[in-house]
Parts: structure tokens; sequence; C-alpha cells
């Protein structure tokens, strides 16, 4: 199965949270967290669509200074998801600057902002370049079974942690894969085509079987066209296999209600990127810091049965010794309790710093 996107950590696993998903077919990603983000290229800011902030600390929220400058002048609107109190906070940035020449820029730059309160409530605002970031209320949304982005081709569900302050945790959900087979194309006398993502788009969106797909290409004989039902294209010439699950859980307490949460989240996930802030011999310190142990990380991800894990989010005192943070991650994990089958099918992912 080749994943539709794919996942960087922007400053390493020592630097501030930004974890950058690039969709590999086409000019859009998202980014779970917005610290420091002088490490992104303009042409990756100017791909995002989506930007899901675990919470408004300074190294998770510093970068939208750098996104609006960045994209101020496009007329392509950018959508922020964040916890309570979000919406006050990305007004407050944006009105620590003068707008006064924004609305000579050629486009009118929106942000859509998003503040998740407990109970699935969502409050909406737009702040729009043109308006001078001028805070607009849009009506209210609700979460749903958790899931804060419905799109055809993936899904974002969100829970509510608690870091001394409400805090998001976030897990991307890829459907469907639908992989073609070209030489079962060519036996139903069918080409590989641009119509193929129409194809795509009919499953992601669960249409009937006896829907009529349109079949169209051009080659050297000319243009062809040619009908068929979905049901048949799918039992002759396609393979339909689940999607990739990414988790992102960073900043969170160690406590009985935060573990069960974050296990729901990262339930079953292929990648579970996860802080592993101290070593357990520091837990104390830990809890002052309303942060996790790589132990109590490697706790949650056994628990959650996460395939792959990739800690990250260091404490700066071990440099050079991520080594141990990993160890002892890996050992939670591999505890005995845990089936042959289970342990043989998981592996702790290290990410190489910049």
């Amino acid at each position: 199965m080749r994943p539709i996107v794919s996942a960087e950590l922007v400053n390493g696993v020592f630097g501030d949270p930004a974890l950058y998903l690039d969709f590999r077919d086409e000019r859009r990603a998202l980014l779970f967290d917005i610290g420091d983000i002088g490490a992104l290229l303009p042409k990756k800011i100017l791909r995002l669509s989506d930007v899901f902030v675990s919470h408004a600390h300074m190294d998770h929220f510093a970068g939208l200074d750098r996104l609006v400058r960045v994209c101020l002048g496009r007329s392509a609107g950018l959508r922020l998801y964040g916890p309570p109190g979000f919406l006050a906070r990305v007004e407050h940035k944006l009105a620590g600057y003068d707008w006064n020449l924004a609305e000579r820029y050629p486009g009118d730059f929106t942000l859509l902002a998003h503040e998740v309160a407990p109970g699935g409530r969502v409050a909406m605002a737009r702040f729009r370049s043109k308006a001078s970031f001028a805070c607009e209320c849009m009506p209210e949304a609700q979460v749903r079974d958790g899931v804060l982005l419905d799109e055809p081709r993936f899904r974002v569900r969100v829970t509510l942690l608690d870091h001394g302050i409400p805090c998001l945790g976030f897990a991307l959900e890829e459907k469907a894969h639908v992989n073609v087979w070209k030489n079962r194309l060519e036996e139903l006398g069918l080409a590989v085509g641009p119509w193929l993502n129409e194809l795509k788009r009919a499953i992601a969106e669960n249409l009937p079987d006896d829907t009529a797909i349109r079949a169209w290409w051009r080659d050297r004989d000319g243009p062809h066209e040619h009908s068929m039902p979905l049901g048949e294209l799918k039992a002759r010439a396609l393979s339909i296999v689940a999607g990739q699950k990414l988790c992102y859980i960073t900043d969170i307490r160690y406590h009985a209600e935060n573990e069960a949460r974050a296990v729901a989240l990262a339930s079953g996930a292929d990648v579970l990127f996860i802080e592993s802030v101290f070593l357990s011999s520091e837990a104390a310190h830990a809890e002052r810091k309303f942060h996790l142990t790589a132990e109590q990380a490697g706790r949650i991800a056994r628990a959650a049965r996460a395939k792959s894990v990739i800690a990250f989010h260091f404490s700066p005192r071990y440099e050079a010794r991520e080594g141990e943070l990993l160890a002892e991650l890996e050992a939670a994990r591999s505890s005995p309790r845990m089936s042959v089958s289970a342990e043989r099918s998981t592996r702790v992912v290290p990410v190489v710093r910049r």
C-alpha cells in the first residue's frame, strides 16, 4: 500500500513541533502544529490547506506570523483548528500588526479559524486580509464521532487532552486506497486516463454499484469513450485496501483519563507521532511540566497497538542522548504482556535530526 501522504517533522526531534503532511499526487499539504517553521520553504507553505494546532504555547503556535506573511496576497484561503480560546488568540496575533496596505494586494487571503470546545462544539470565525483581518463570526459547527474534517480521500479526528490547559490530539485516517490493474483495464478495452480520478472519487463517496462510470481517453487513433457500471469495474479491474492511519499526540500530562483518550485516538495507528520529552528517571519533573516520559509514551503506544512509533519533542537536555529515550520507549512497548504477533508487527522508527 502506498500512502497518499508523506510525513516530515519540520524541526526534527528536538526543535519546535511541526509535522508537515504532503499529499503525493496533488498540490496540497496539512500541518500539525505551527511552531518555528523557518525551515519550510515558501513553496511548501503555499501548499497548505489546513493547519491543526494542539495548543497555543509559543513553540506550537509562533509560526502563524510567517505563514500569513508568505500567503498574504494569495487568493486561496487557509483553515486553522485549535483548542478552547483559539479564536481570540488568532484575533490577537493578527491585531498586533497594521494592515492598511493589505487591501492593495490582489488576493483576499482568508483564514477560517475553528475552535474546538468540550462536547464537540466548534466555534468559527473568518479573518480576511481585505478587511484588515477583523474577526467575522461564522455559524457554529459540531464534531461528530470525533471527526473534525471529512473529505473524500481522508478524515481528521480530534480529541481533547490535558496539558494543564486544553490541548488537542489529532489522527489522520486515509480512506480506502484504490489500486488500478492496468492489464485488467486493457482486457476490458479501456485505457488509463484522467477519468480514473473520477472513478476513485465515486468509490470514496460510496456511490451505488450501478452508477455509470464514463471512461474516456485519447491516443493516436483519437478520442475514445466507454461507459461501465461502477460495480463491474470494482470487481474486474480494481483492488481496494484500507488506508493508512497517522496519529499526532504531544504535550499531555500522564494520568488515566489522558491515557484513555490518547489510546482511543491512536488505536490501530499505522504511525504514531508521540512526544517523549523526558526519561522516566525524571518523571517528577515531567509531571511538573505536564509532559510525558518516554516510558509513558511507550505505554500509550503499546495500549493503542500502534504499528510504528516516531518519538519527538525531546528535551534539549538529551542532545546526543536520544538513543536513551528511544530505548526506554521501546522497552515499554515490548512488555511481555504483549502477544508475540503484536510484538512482531510493531517497531520504533527513529527520526534523523536536521
